[in-house]
């Protein structure tokens, strides 16, 4: 039986030690803070991340090293016949197409996931491919069931502030401002490759109904016949703001009583793009063998 590798990277939400007890690797995202480079779960914790945001401290978001992408994947190659490498959606990072060109010099053995996942979506895709594994399927394999449910899942994201998405340039400022005049809270959505706008509305509550209303309907529309057969995931994540999370996370198991919630910290890579207080719900559906 062939001996497959699964590599992934920190927006997953999977930390070091998550990795480990997986028996997977995680490469840290890095992060420039001042210029100065940092790495995921590495030398840069979630804590210090957001101190730094709080700070207004110039932040920006890169890729894995293209050297060390390779070193871990030679190094794991001396062990292992297969890699499944499964990075952030494509739509959302360059970090994808990268490693897609990499791994054109292994002859097959590394095989790049472009399934449109990210976060706790990620996550699950992570999930599925150890699964996957188990069932004795190859690494090709593994790509392609994955890449076929590339559309299946869903996220909806509320933001405390609408700072950041004027830092990126996704609102202008004088919408910005109207927006926290009138305490306007966005409702953003990622639908396969891309983070998207969904609804705006008059503060946080009223937010959070729009995404349990939204998450709603999608077990109730596109995922109705996977969530009959109990193919369903229910997640979550925040950023930063961990007793607000556990405290929506009540309102969400109140309408998906039957769901264990998986709940996590945002990735960092989206949090530096909506700040502080953001509040996620989201699904996917796992593979089943």
């Amino acid at each position: 039986m062939r001996k497959i590798a699964i590599v992934t990277d920190s927006n997953s939400g999977i930390t070091q030690d998550e990795g480990r007890k997986l028996g997977i690797s995680v490469l840290p995202m890095p992060f420039y803070i001042n210029e100065v480079m940092y790495l995921e779960g590495v030398t840069l914790s979630q804590e210090e991340f957001y101190e730094r945001l709080k700070k207004d401290e110039p932040i920006s978001t890169s890729q894995p090293n293209p050297g060390e992408v390779c070193g871990l994947w030679d190094t794991l190659l001396k062990e292992y016949n297969e890699i499944v490498h499964i990075p952030m959606s494509s739509g959302l990072s360059a970090s994808c197409e990268t490693a897609m060109g990499l791994a054109r010099d292994y002859n097959g053995k590394v095989q790049v996931v472009d399934n449109q996942r990210i976060s706790v979506t990620q996550k699950q895709s992570v999930m599925d491919a150890l699964t996957l594994v188990q069932a004795g399927k190859s690494a090709a394999e593994i790509r392609e069931i994955l890449e076929a449910e590339r559309r299946e899942s869903s996220i909806y994201i509320t933001l405390e502030t609408l700072k950041y998405l004027k830092k990126g340039g996704r609102i202008t400022p004088a919408a910005a401002a109207i927006g926290t005049v009138l305490n306007l809270k966005p409702v953003l959505q990622i639908q396969g490759d891309k983070l998207d706008a969904y609804s705006k509305v008059r503060g946080k509550k009223q937010a959070k109904r729009v995404m349990l209303k939204a998450m709603k309907e999608d077990f109730d529309s596109r995922f109705a016949e996977y969530a009959k057969r109990g193919e369903m995931c229910l997640e979550m994540a925040y950023t930063g703001n961990q007793e607000e999370a556990e405290e929506f996370k009540k309102e969400v198991q109140e309408m998906f009583p039957d769901y264990e919630i998986q709940m996590d910290p945002l990735s960092l890579s989206v949090a530096c793009h909506i700040g502080h207080g953001a509040l996620a719900v989201a699904c996917s559906k796992k593979v089943t063998v």
